[in-house]
This record gives C-alpha cells, structure tokens and sequence, in this order.
C-alpha cells in the first residue's frame, strides 16, 4: 500500500524541517535513518537482522558512489596540494581576462572545470570561489551579482564530466551506462556555460575598463612557466576517460584486470572496482609522483577523508533508507501505484518531488537516492 511509502517520506520531510527536535536537529543522517526504520517496521520486518541485512542491501547499491565520494575527495585534495585549479584560472586570465566582462567569462569557466573534476559544486566554489570574490568585487560586482556567479558556475561544473556524481549517481539508480548521458552532458553544459555567462555579464557588469592591477601581466606562456607539470594528473585522467568513452579501451582493466574482476564479486568492497573510481585512484597515484604531494601525503589524504565525511554520513543513512525500500515492499507499491498514471503525469510528478527534497536537504544525492528509486521501475515499464 501506498501508505508503506508516504508515511516515511512524510516523516523524513518534517524531520529535516524541524530543526528544534532534541538531538536530531536536521541532522540529515538521522533523519535518514530513523525514516529507513520505520518503513522497515511498516513494511512488516521487526527482526534487527533483517534491518542490517536491507542496510547491507543499501550500501552494496551505493557501493560505487560512496567510493566515488572518498577516493574523489582525496583526489580533489591533491589537485589543491599542485595548484592546478590555481593554474587553470591564471591560464585562463591570460587568454580571456582583458576586460571586465572577460574576467566574468573566465571565473564561470574556471568553476565549470574545477566542478567537473571534482565532482562537487560546493568544493569548487569554495577552491575558487575564495581567488575570484576580491576579483568580482573591484568589478563593482554587487554581492548577489557574485554569489550568482560563483553558485552558477559551480552548479555548471558539478554536472558535467568526467567527475560528476549527479550523472553518475543518476545512471545507476535508473540503470543505464554513464557514457551516454555524459555524452549529452558535455553538450548541454557546453551550450549553457556560454548562455549563463552572457546573462551574468549583462545583468551585473556595470564597468567598461578593466582596473590595471587585474590586467594579466604577460602572454599565457610567460605565466603559466613551471605550471604546465601540474596537470599531467588531470591530462591522464580525462585521457582515460575519453579511452573509454570513444574507443572503449580500459586501461585499468588492460593493467590489472583479474584483481578487478575479483574486487567486483566482493559485497560493498565492489565499489572500488567502478572503471571511474579506478581512474581517480590512479590519477591519485601520479599525483603521488610530485614532491609536494608526497611530502605532505599523509596531511593530503586525511583532509581529503574528513571532507568526504559529510557526504558518506550521508550515504550511510540513504543506504539504509534504500535497503528498507527495498527489503519491505515499498519499491514494489510505489510500481503498483504507478501503473495506472499517465507518463507525464509520473515525471512531472517525479521531478516536483526530487526538487522539494533537494531543497529541504540542501543535498542532490539525497533527493535522487529518494526518489529516483521510488521511481525507476514506473518509469521502466511505462517507456
């Protein structure tokens, strides 16, 4: 019944909204999980065995996405620790900075790449976010005129490829290959970059001259000596990835296939043999390579798993969420339900509902890992 499936989600929707509540405070994990228990106990399963079993379930469907998370952080903290993203926006200045509209160009840019190599807009706001706010600001830039800029460009960059834990996250929910929506993204995100900059420009550049001590000083090659190094990990990355996209060739496989063969029987543990997850690892380990990296590897790999944390925490109480939806017949009512709706009337429906829970948790994991399972096999049947 129908019933099985509202009275969690309207538990977790006011769980998050209470923010009061004794210690559950919106805590997005705890309400995660204290709804994953009571669709459990609703569903008719009261042995707390069979609460870890769908708990394991959970985890083992997230596998590679909470892989993604870690090893994409401790990647992302060595990019920082080679100032790649620092040479990227220099690179780009160079070429594109000789006008206050130019500048506004640029940052857009620099937060699209720095997205889509780390997979998270809040991460690559707050990289670059931090070397552009001084710089919009002697644009006469207004403050939301800032904020605008920096959320748009990272929204941009988190979507498209290679690191992009919405597409990714989004193809395994619904069960298709993440080459072919990532194709389609470096379409769309390439047409609306260009779009989102133009409006940003328009709406809130208000200065024809550049101010002299943001006018780059030197040609591209001038600024960027010594610099070109850094991005030997990011080259390698993105190289594997468009091996595999365009020609199918898998290096990792063509490496050390039978030990990834291997690791992809193992429950949970299988995550880590995700072709994308395997590219990031050894991404990681070339970065490894330099000498700033290495020196500081310890300090790198430990800030890069604190910063995953928040995202895991939040995996860890999904997973058991969707583990309970599965174990207790709430996928199967959802579908019942489904059946005798229209397709358009199930999207609409479907997208209304991913965007509240996005809203209310501040997280685009959360909303698709709720709803795109609640979803998937209506939408299967009815296309």
């Amino acid at each position: 019944m129908m019933i099985t499936v509202i009275v969690p989600i309207g538990l977790l929707i006011a769980l998050i909204l209470l923010k009061k509540l004794p210690y559950i405070k919106g805590n997005v994990m705890i309400c995660l999980m204290i709804t994953g228990f009571v669709a459990l106990l609703m569903g008719g399963m009261y042995n707390p065995i069979d609460w870890f079993k769908a708990w394991i379930l959970g985890l083992d469907k997230l596998a590679w996405i909470i892989a993604l998370g870690l090893f994409g952080s401790i990647y992302a903290e060595t990019q920082t620790e080679l100032k790649t993203l620092d040479s990227v926006l220099t690179l780009l200045r160079s070429v594109f900075g000789k006008s206050p509209r130019g500048i506004v160009w640029v940052t857009v840019i620099a937060l699209s790449i720095a997205g889509s190599l780390l997979g998270d807009a809040v991460a690559s706001a707050t990289v670059i976010g931090i070397l552009v706010i001084k710089v919009l600001d002697d644009l006469d830039i207004p403050p939301e005129g800032i904020v605008a800029t920096i959320t748009a460009g990272a929204m941009m960059g988190s979507i498209m490829p290679p690191i992009t834990q919405a597409i990714f996250l989004s193809s395994a929910l619904v069960g298709v290959d993440t080459s072919v929506p990532c194709n389609y993204t470096y379409i769309t995100i390439g047409i609306a970059i260009p779009m989102i900059s133009y409006y940003l420009c328009r709406h809130f550049v208000k200065i024809d001259r550049l101010p002299d001590h943001l006018i780059p000083k030197g040609t591209p090659s001038e600024l960027m000596k010594g610099k070109w190094l850094t991005f030997i990990p990011l080259v390698w990355l993105i190289m594997l990835v468009l091996l595999d996209a365009i020609w199918k060739i898998n290096v990792v496989n063509i490496l050390i296939g039978p030990f990834i063969k291997w690791l992809s029987g193992i429950v949970i543990l299988k995550g880590i043999a995700n072709y994308i997850v395997t590219y990031l690892i050894f991404a990681t380990i070339i970065s490894f390579f330099y000498k700033n990296v290495r020196m500081n590897g310890l300090r790198v790999i430990k800030k890069g798993v604190i910063n995953a944390i928040p995202g895991l925490r939040v995996f860890m109480g999904s997973a058991l969420l969707l583990g309970a939806f599965y174990s207790a017949g709430q996928i199967q009512a959802v579908n019942n339900f489904a059946t005798n709706l229209s397709p358009n009337a199930l999207k609409v429906g479907g997208a209304l509902a991913i965007i509240v829970i996005g809203t209310l948790t501040g997280s685009q994991s959360t909303a698709q890992i709720q709803y795109f399972h609640g979803l998937r096999l209506p939408w299967s049947m009815q296309e």
